[in-house]
């Protein structure tokens, strides 16, 4: 992860036809190679998988995340866009359609530390690998129809959107764009060569193969910890703490995309003491106290309509929490706090940045005002500013 306060916000110069029945099993898959089995069909189409292996039972392995969904021909995985054509391999089947398009200021993917008071043209897919209970995008990522729902738009299209609508980055959202990596990354270079930031905001429920293939892509990402057991991400999200980490850790501490983190507050699920130290300890000691971490306040919705919205003392107390574990950059998300919205010098205490919500009131560490250092006591500040 790129840590540098002064980090140059210029960039770094890096039709299938639908399957027709129900998702398959997931199992553990053999190690193979994904660039080999297309070039061996022959098929180097975009929207063919570049991460699938065929397994020893014929079946075809799709390798992105850690379902590793078994699939012969008609057959569709998890997240039910990712399916086994009569080709023999996996395609993504919304490669170059969006469930639509909007323009956001970058504080809302949450991104407080990349590039303050910048806007984004943000889109997504349809489907998700994750099962999360509380998915307040549910209409998107549970989609089933997305020839209703999509919009054709080539990866050129849309980073010629970008810069024709003025945004500096371009931000896969909405659902998981692990479930669409091949398009995002072919966007994401489409994006760079036009000077416009491509951004990550995900789970994080991909497998480390891909994601060393997917985070170089990216500039930004904003990843979800969704919370800190593993009993909690079996019950609520349908998918794996470990698995989570793991690719924190490679993201923060191998590649040099900026990463943010982002914790949704359910009460009486993820909102105890003890699974917050928890979770804050693990950040210190494996990604550094220097990663910015964002809590949010839940609201019911999807399949949790039962459970309450999160009282903004949670947040405070989570916020209270994490800053005695020395983590330096906390944010509280969903509410109007004034404390919870602050970037704060941590050596001197100074507010750099002040928001409301996601408008910038005031902003010392970007040009022209700033050089990404503290005004008052010149401590670098991580992140990449203006």
């Amino acid at each position: 992860m790129a840590t540098s306060s002064t980090a140059s916000a210029s960039t770094a110069s890096a039709s299938a036809s639908p399957a027709s029945t129900a998702s398959a099993s997931a199992s553990p898959a053999s190690a193979a190679s994904a660039s080999d089995q297309r070039t061996n069909a022959g098929d180097t189409s975009p929207d063919v998988g570049r991460w699938q292996h065929r397994g020893a039972d014929g079946r075809v392995v799709c390798d992105v995340c850690p379902r590793h969904c078994r699939l012969r021909p008609g057959q569709r995985g998890f997240c039910f866009v990712r399916s086994c054509h009569d080709d023999g391999l996996i395609h993504c089947d919304t490669y170059g359609r969006s469930s639509g398009f909007a323009i956001d200021p970058v504080e809302k993917k949450p991104l407080n530390h990349f590039l303050p008071g910048s806007r984004v043209l943000s889109f997504g897919t349809a489907g998700c690998n994750s099962a999360c209970r509380f998915c307040q995008n549910w209409d998107i990522s549970k989609a089933r129809d997305w020839d209703r729902l999509g919009a054709e738009a080539s990866p050129v299209q849309i980073a010629t959107a970008a810069v024709r609508d003025g945004v500096e980055s371009v931000a896969f959202t909405y659902n998981d764009p692990i479930v669409f990596a091949e398009y995002a990354i072919d966007t994401a270079n489409a994006c760079r060569d036009r000077g416009i930031h491509p951004i990550a905001v995900t789970a994080g429920n991909m497998e480390l193969a891909a994601a060393r293939d997917f985070y170089p892509h990216m500039d930004a990402a904003n990843i979800d910890l969704k919370g800190f057991t593993e009993d909690f991400y079996e019950r609520i999200t349908g998918s794996r703490l470990a698995d989570v980490l793991r690719i924190i850790d490679y993201a923060c501490n191998d590649t040099d995309c900026w990463v943010e983190l982002t914790t949704l507050l359910i009460p009486g699920h993820n909102d105890d003491d003890a699974q917050l130290h928890a979770e804050c300890i693990w950040i210190r000691e494996h990604v550094g106290c220097d990663v910015p971490l964002h809590f949010s306040a839940f609201h019911p919705d999807y399949r949790m309509l039962d459970v309450p919205p999160t009282p903004a003392a949670t947040l405070e107390r989570a916020r209270s929490i994490a800053m005695d574990e020395g983590l330096r950059y906390v944010y509280t998300g969903n509410v109007h706090d004034s404390a919870g919205d602050a970037t704060l010098c941590p050596a001197c205490g100074a507010t750099l940045i002040q928001r409301d919500w996601y408008m910038i009131e005031s902003d010392l560490l970007s040009a022209p005002a700033g050089d990404g250092t503290c005004p008052t006591c010149h401590t670098p500040i991580p992140g990449v500013w203006h």
